[in-house]
């Protein structure tokens, strides 16, 4: 495959992240915020690994083939990475933005959670070594002001004065999943994304779960979200995150952090079609303003 097949894995796997924020919209009307993120993550594990003992295991995994030398057995060094990745991607980040989502607005979660973005290009530039041209710096910044104004209602709701404790969380969760994308792009050298995938999921999902049974969260399920919950673990986590990690051997973090990014732009559309959310013109121009610049940064 070529590395043209790395920004496409990049953009699939922001689309079907970009669905989630709609999707566990409607689960949050019922369920607690931290059984739903133990419940996606968990299940996006779940059915990954299940798929790993399918037939069908072999034909997704040609389909994600690169020229990069790859190998099936782990190692314990690539267990505690795994288990470092899992901390931070799949457990710190999504309780520390939890708890920052409800300590504040909803405009300056949005807003702050772009900053991932920032921070994944910044770890690749200086503690991975990864390269940029001046044509792929300004894609990023088209792509990373785009994604302010498409995932930001308004502008001038944005109080950052407002729930300090909050922004502050928002900002470690991005933090966090920066570092988890820029550390996965060591394991996504190996052949076996599923198995990656599936221990990542399993491991934050079983984590974020007992500690809801610790805080005496209760765990029931409505069987109407119960869809709702199964879609975003399959889909907008398991298979995403395998794209994801596809993307992250091909292109690299820097890249790969950049056009997920426009997950916000997915976002909002499905917002639109689905719930009937608003999708401005000025959207609509900035949302065409970051695929352009996945374009500068494709080239």
């Amino acid at each position: 495959m070529t590395h043209h097949h790395g920004y496409i894995g990049a953009l699939l796997a922001a689309f079907l992240f970009g669905i989630s924020s709609t999707l566990n919209k409607i689960a949050l009307e019922n369920v607690h915020p931290l059984v739903v993120a133990g419940s996606i993550y968990l299940t996006a594990g779940v059915v990954l690994m299940v798929i790993r003992y399918t037939p069908v295991k072999d034909r997704i995994l040609e389909q994600l083939k690169s020229k990069v030398a790859t190998q099936d057995s782990f190692s314990r060094k690539d267990f505690l990475l795994l288990g470092v990745i899992a901390l931070f991607g799949s457990f710190l980040a999504p309780l520390l933005f939890m708890f920052g989502l409800d300590r504040t607005t909803a405009v300056n979660a949005s807003l702050l959670l772009n900053t991932e973005t920032l921070f994944t290009v910044i770890l690749a530039l200086l503690l991975f070594g990864e390269k940029i041209s001046r044509r792929g710096a300004i894609g990023i910044l088209f792509i990373l002001i785009g994604a302010v104004v498409v995932s930001t209602e308004s502008l001038m709701g944005v109080h950052l004065t407002e729930g300090l404790l909050g922004n502050a969380l928002v900002v470690l969760a991005s933090l966090s999943w920066a570092i988890d994308n820029n550390l996965s792009k060591l394991l996504s050298l190996k052949r076996d994304l599923l198995l990656v995938t599936s221990l990542k999921g399993l491991l934050g999902g079983s984590a974020l779960l007992s500690l809801a049974v610790l805080f005496d969260i209760s765990l029931d399920i409505p069987l109407e979200s119960l869809p709702y919950l199964l879609t975003v673990g399959s889909l907008s986590i398991g298979f995403s995150i395998v794209l994801f990690l596809f993307a992250l051997r091909e292109i690299g973090a820097m890249k790969t952090g950049a056009i997920f990014a426009t997950s916000s732009l997915m976002g909002a559309v499905t917002a639109f079609l689905v719930l009937g959310e608003s999708f401005t013109g000025i959207k609509a121009i900035f949302g065409m303003i970051m695929l352009g610049g996945v374009y500068l940064l494709s080239e």
